[in-house]
């Protein structure tokens, strides 16, 4: 089996070389960093009290699943 030469690749492999790794590192750790804040009310309106059987298919309110959505599209 041959392998294509270098210049035949689509995309070529930059190399990539890190010379600062705790800069590099943090700047990991900042990527992956949410901070969400939300108001007292909508925390005590997270859940809809409990109805029915124990074991039953968990209820959110209006206010988490807008909060979920504006997350989820920004």
């Amino acid at each position: 089996m041959k392998y294509p030469k270098r210049s035949q690749y689509k995309y070529a492999k930059s190399q990539y070389r890190v010379r600062n790794w705790p800069e590099y590192e943090a700047g990991l750790k900042k990527r992956g960093d949410l901070t969400v804040w939300l108001s007292d009310d909508a925390l005590d309106a997270w859940r809809v009290p409990a109805e029915g059987k124990p074991g039953g298919q968990r209820t959110y309110s209006d206010v988490a699943i807008e909060a979920a959505l504006t997350v989820l599209s920004t």
